[in-house]
């Protein structure tokens, strides 16, 4: 699941995004990876709830189109099946995209 909230800190507009993957995703590690983190493995890892969902919060420049996906124990890619759109990437799967966009209709 994706929740986006326009705020504004610091003075500047920037989309603040939480993404949460259900309980039910087994894993021992669960890391986002994008071109906002330019795509290092562990800059953003998830971190795992008390019911046992996996979440991440992060503030996002806005008015773009993010790409990213999850990486599971180091070794699997997962998209987010509520993302904004998919796109191809030069490794034979898809990057799912969130787009900051407040004016974005998906």
């Amino acid at each position: 699941m994706i929740e986006k909230r326009y705020i504004t800190v610091k003075g500047q507009p920037v989309c603040r995004v939480t993404l949460t993957l259900p309980q039910s995703m087994w894993a021992v590690e669960v890391s986002l990876v994008g071109d906002f983190n330019e795509w290092q493995h562990d800059a953003t890892p998830l971190s795992r709830l008390r019911d046992g969902d996996w979440t991440v919060t992060l503030d996002l420049e806005v008015g773009k189109s993010h790409q990213m996906r999850y990486l599971v124990d180091n070794e699997r890619w997962l998209n987010d099946p509520s993302a904004d759109a998919y796109v191809a990437n030069p490794f034979g799967s898809d990057n799912f995209i969130v787009v900051t966009d407040p004016d974005f209709e998906k």
